[in-house]
């Protein structure tokens, strides 16, 4: 017969490392919702300010997406690194679930310190997105990439009518800050997707399911349709 004491440490131990292994999974989907809130934020924030993204560009937007507190750093040599939110503009107008995208890029020139931006990057077409899939590509290369205009009552006649892919907004401390992009590469992550998800899927299976039913999902949809 087993002693009771042993019974009851060897149980102690299994609720232990159950509680232990439920807190890392609770974890771990707070970080990746969190991200999304960020991201929420960095939208709120930018439907607030005067010089705002043109209604008429988010008319015509196909894909979006937002990176909370890019790393813009360097001396001489310069590099970026971020986590943000992919999502694109289904037919019937609304958005879709979001896909977790990193960025990382360097640039050559004077520069120093350390800078953290709210970048939000707006695309004409959605298949600049969709056709991500596994591998990467990269702005100024792959895709050209130029400084939005701004102005929420921007005209038809706004640079967005001519030949940029992709429109880049930066925001450090409440201001509009530009960054150069060229050359910083945009990638799936495909560790958070499956995170966030419970399962492993491709950008375009995320993009086309059907509506999360998360609350944080749910409030950055409501306030990307709400900024135009």
């Amino acid at each position: 017969m087993k002693n009771p004491n042993f019974l009851n440490i060897k149980k102690s131990a299994l609720l232990f490392f159950a509680a232990l292994f439920m807190a890392f999974s609770v974890s771990a989907q707070s970080s990746e919702e969190k991200k999304i809130g960020d991201a929420t934020v960095v939208l709120s924030d930018f439907a607030k300010m005067k010089e705002s993204i043109p209604a008429e560009l988010l008319e015509v937007t196909q894909g979006i997406i937002i990176v909370p507190k890019l790393i813009n750093a360097g001396f001489v040599v310069g590099g970026k690194r971020g986590k943000g939110v992919a999502m694109v503009k289904k037919a019937d107008g609304s958005w879709s679930n979001p896909v977790f995208v990193t960025m990382t890029g360097g640039s050559i020139g004077f520069q120093i310190g350390v800078q953290a931006v709210d970048l939000v990057l707006v695309f004409k077409h959605s298949n600049s997105l969709t056709d991500i899939k596994k591998s990467s590509f990269t702005l100024g290369g792959d895709l050209s990439v130029a400084a939005g205009p701004v102005g929420r009552n921007s005209t038809a006649s706004t640079d967005y009518k001519l030949d940029a892919e992709v429109y880049s907004y930066s925001r450090s401390k409440g201001l509009f800050a530009g960054i150069s992009l060229n050359g910083a590469a945009l990638a799936i992550d495909e560790k958070a997707n499956k995170e966030l998800y419970g399962k492993t899927m491709t950008a375009n299976e995320i993009f086309n399911a059907p509506n999360s039913s998360s609350a944080v999902i749910k409030e950055l949809k409501s306030t990307l349709s709400g900024m135009k």
